[in-house]
């Protein structure tokens, strides 16, 4: 692959490594800091689906950490076991921001609508386009065509990650907006929130910069060899 290659994947390993660190920190300060008005993360769920209309969405726990996650598909926002059943400012943060990403799908919210539209072609893609790209690469001479092709796979999967970037930033910015609006917290309770929060969408920044960084780099393989 080259050294410039294991440059970019060791920039970017450490760099996700930092944010992924940081963000596990921040959960771990803020789960400590319990709710005063109690509310567990499913009821501060259930209640931001309602005052937001909301009503064929369930509110369901799922197995493991940091798997929360918003299903358009069946209508569920999922919760895992510390968010659903914790009562701290960790778990209100999560829970909101599932949230509102049902209240992005109850609005037709068009970043969200284009996300869900790559979801197939993405989740095709990635199972095949790094042995597309290692064998473009090692067939470069011969049959140029072959990188070209991981290359437009590659850029699916590098939009997928771009647009994800508007999708997260604007369910934190619904879920902080409706704690706050509804005085759901306390001021330190909000502030932890608003910290967590900006963590977790950190990691898709991250993650956004790793892919377009990784795209160019194939592109530059690709021109060069043009070029020779």
């Amino acid at each position: 692959m080259g050294s410039g290659y294991l440059i970019i994947a060791g920039a970017i390993m450490l760099f996700s490594w930092l944010v992924s660190s940081q963000l596990k920190s921040k959960f771990e300060l803020y789960s400590k800091l319990q709710l005063r008005n109690g509310m567990s993360g499913r009821e501060i769920a259930e209640k931001m689906l309602a005052d937001n209309g909301i009503t064929d969405v369930r509110v369901i726990s799922t197995p493991g950490q940091l798997t929360d996650h918003y299903n358009p598909s069946d209508k569920t926002v999922n919760l895992s076991e510390a968010v659903y059943n914790h009562r701290n400012a960790a778990a209100a943060a999560v829970a909101a921001h599932e949230c509102g990403h049902a209240v992005q799908h109850a609005i037709g919210y068009e970043w969200l609508t284009m996300r869900s539209k790559l979801v197939p072609i993405v989740s095709v893609a990635s199972n095949y386009v790094q042995w597309i790209l290692i064998a473009g690469i090692l067939m470069i001479k011969v049959f140029p065509g072959l990188l070209l092709v991981g290359i437009v796979i590659f850029a699916a999967t590098t939009l997928f990650s771009i647009i994800t970037l508007p999708v997260e930033y604007d369910a934190s910015n619904r879920a902080l907006a409706w704690l706050e609006n509804k005085h759901m917290l306390t001021q330190e309770e909000q502030a932890g929130a608003k910290d967590a929060l900006k963590w977790a969408a950190r990691t898709y920044v991250v993650a956004a910069i790793g892919s377009i960084a990784t795209l160019l780099y194939y592109i530059s393989i690709y021109a060069g060899n043009r070029r020779n």
